[in-house]
């Protein structure tokens, strides 16, 4: 498998700006045809009932109320596929991870449901992934399936914190300060920056970018699907995941296989 990095949105700048801040925002990362089409199957994965797919909890559950989140819709929703093992999103990855060979690891669609939503904490995400590595690169894209601001639950991210490396897990129900676990001084510079995004358009952060998720104060589910992506070679640390238990996979082992495809290389 090729790619050809002139076939994505991705300019030097991005990568530039993705490299030293930790996050970049992309316009314009759907089609409108694309997004039409993606906003259809999210909404019928999301409403499946289905055991191949992973749903964090209930509706009415307290977690539900922060995100209602279902993991790996594509097990669900073959038309999720095309969206999940999307080769511009990929090769997206792969110009601003500047990795040789990218993964997939799982996608997952997040609605932040009407009225009494509450926000998504400060956190990492890489503290929650069963991996060794911390430093590799692993990230996420974010798509956004409707315009985003700070009323129905946009993104926010501290520039450069990707630097400070893994820290702790926070409790999404009962959240933790994830800024009383940086050492003195480290931050003082870096302030929140709020990115309002178009239907269509995303952001790409790393695992170890403080990101927050504003809550939704309006009458419409603000609906995002987001692909966590990896470079080649990340190993699994045996700790229990809804993602790799029950999967073959040793402890240490590289994590790959069927769930798990190359979808983009350099050439």
């Amino acid at each position: 498998m090729t790619t050809n990095l002139s076939n994505t949105p991705i300019t030097d700048e991005h990568i530039t700006f993705y490299k030293e801040n930790g996050f970049v925002k992309v316009e314009n990362m759907l089609t409108p045809e694309e997004l039409t089409e993606l906003r259809e199957y999210l909404e019928e994965a999301m409403l499946a009932d289905s055991d191949r797919s992973v749903k964090t909890d209930k509706k009415d559950g307290l977690y539900y109320r922060v995100l209602n989140q279902k993991v790996n819709t594509w097990r669900d929703h073959a038309g999720m596929g095309k969206f999940s093992f999307h080769k511009r999103f990929a090769e997206s990855a792969l110009a601003l991870t500047e990795a040789n060979e990218i993964r997939f690891f799982h996608d997952h669609g997040l609605w932040k449901m009407p009225n009494d939503s509450k926000p998504t904490p400060w956190h990492q995400d890489t503290p929650y992934w069963p991996i060794n590595e911390t430093d590799k690169g692993m990230m996420s894209i974010w798509i956004a399936l409707d315009d985003v601001n700070e009323d129905n639950g946009c993104l926010a991210f501290v520039p450069k914190s990707h630097k400070l490396g893994k820290l702790t897990g926070i409790d999404f129900l009962d959240p933790q300060n994830i800024f009383d676990y940086v050492e003195g001084g480290q931050l003082d510079d870096q302030k929140p920056v709020v990115v309002p995004l178009k239907a269509g358009s995303c952001t790409f952060h790393n695992g170890l970018t403080f990101h927050y998720a504003h809550a939704n104060a309006t009458d419409r589910p603000r609906r995002a699907l987001a692909i966590i992506f990896m470079p080649d070679g990340i190993t699994f640390s045996g700790v229990t995941h809804p993602i790799t238990d029950g999967v073959s996979l040793e402890k240490d082992q590289a994590i790959k296989g069927p769930l798990f495809p190359l979808l983009a290389k350099r050439v």
